[in-house]
């Protein structure tokens, strides 16, 4: 009988036992905490395949600058997990060992790209998982597996160790059932554990529409609930926009895709059937952009940064949703990129911005799989993220819903 992780095709790699920790760590905030890192993350002495044919056969010389920091903390790295191939991608489908399988539904997707990340966490196979964000790829999987992500701040986290995507807005953070348990990591990474910018009752913006008024009523109704439960809790409640907004995911998709291309010159000139079609797809789009272009996203980029600070200044945290509507169907028919385009409507904008996102299970779209929502801060903010999420999940049950495919059933 095949295993859960068999069955979701989560795993990549199994971590030797001597490779699993650090001997020479104390005990420390993770002992014992079972952690898998998303394929393109190095793990030393272990296959590095970042998902795709071009790798498979590469082995890390030694960890990522994040893995070591978990391993001194006494986590223990079980595993390499699956993701879209070279973190491209929202399905996470890939060239080197086939897609991650959602474990509310094998005919969903599971988000990506670190969607091995997303269903390794829900269906119990780790504790906590690490996932890159670039463009979501910890937010979407998180929204679709039902579970708890982080993407930190530009810029905190160290990169090293990790293959990349687009330097100007990877992040790598943790993924977790629980705020909690997404604090004790990010503690760990970033070397101490945040405050919040403020203390006492927050002033939370859900602006509406943003970015689109098209997103699924459902969807609509659960950030709804979260609002109505945290103005319960004392915290405010307005509407106050989040300016361009509506243009942050075309800037974004122009610096990321012109990264991409360069990253992948050589490869798309010399043997471009190797990669994953959609992969190749994607990639490819970055070959038509031009050098004004790109100097016109950063203009644009600095213009969307200068609003969120006003906008910090009049509220504490944002609350979106996660995805416009309910977790797609894997092969629903729609073309690669404007599946991607619809799956990240809500969460490009907030990579434009510096600061932390927080994605977090707030509802049960009428077709049984999670929803998820957004929270985000000024930089600096993760903090605040914590604090808020640690109170919503206090009162809600939505983090503790296991999917019928998990460990131990």
């Amino acid at each position: 009988m095949l295993s859960v992780a068999e069955q979701l095709n989560t795993v990549i790699s199994w971590v030797p036992d001597e490779l699993r920790s650090d001997p020479a760590a104390a005990p420390g905030p993770l002992s014992g905490v079972r952690i898998g890192v998303k394929d393109n993350i190095e793990v030393g002495g272990v296959l590095s395949t970042c998902g795709s044919e071009y790798f498979a056969d590469r082995v890390a010389e030694s960890d990522a600058a994040c893995v070591g920091a978990l391993k001194r903390a006494g986590g223990v790295i079980t595993s390499t997990l699956n993701l879209a191939e070279f973190a491209v991608g929202v399905t996470s489908q890939n060239s080197a060992a086939g897609g991650a399988v959602n474990p509310w539904s094998p005919s969903r997707v599971p988000g990506g790209s670190s969607g091995g990340s997303g269903v390794a966490v829900a269906a119990g196979v780790v504790d906590v998982s690490l996932g890159t964000d670039t463009g979501g790829s910890i937010r979407l999987p998180a929204a679709c597996c039902g579970v708890t992500g982080l993407r930190p701040s530009v810029g905190v986290l160290d990169m090293s160790g990790i293959f990349p995507v687009s330097a100007d807005f990877d992040t790598v953070g943790p993924l977790a059932r629980s705020a909690s348990q997404l604090r004790d990591a990010y503690a760990v990474l970033a070397g101490a554990d945040p405050a919040p910018l403020r203390t006492g009752p927050l002033r939370i913006s859900v602006p509406w529409p943003f970015v689109t008024d098209d997103v699924d009523p459902a969807v609509r109704d659960a950030v709804a609930g979260v609002a109505d439960l945290l103005r319960e809790l004392g915290h405010r409640v307005e509407n106050v926009p989040v300016r361009h907004s509506e243009t942050a995911q075309d800037v974004v998709y122009t610096l990321i895709y012109s990264d991409l291309a360069k990253i992948h010159a050589e490869r798309l000139r010399d043997e471009p059937s190797r990669f994953q079609p959609a992969t190749r797809e994607r990639i490819r789009l970055g070959l038509n952009i031009s050098d004004d272009q790109v100097t016109g996203a950063r203009r644009l980029r600095d213009v969307f940064r200068a609003g969120t600070a006003e906008l910090f200044d009049e509220v504490d945290v944002v609350l979106t949703p996660a995805m416009p509507g309910d977790v797609p169907q894997l092969g629903g028919g729609e073309a690669v990129v404007a599946q991607a385009r619809r799956m990240g409507q809500l969460t490009y904008p907030w990579s434009l911005h510096d600061g932390p996102t927080l994605a977090l299970p707030v509802g049960v779209h009428p077709s049984g799989m999670p929803i998820g929502a957004q929270l985000t801060a000024a930089k600096g903010g993760e903090g605040t993220l914590f604090a808020l999420a640690e109170q919503f999940q206090a009162h809600t049950d939505w983090h503790r819903r296991l999917p019928p495919v998990r460990v131990g059933v």
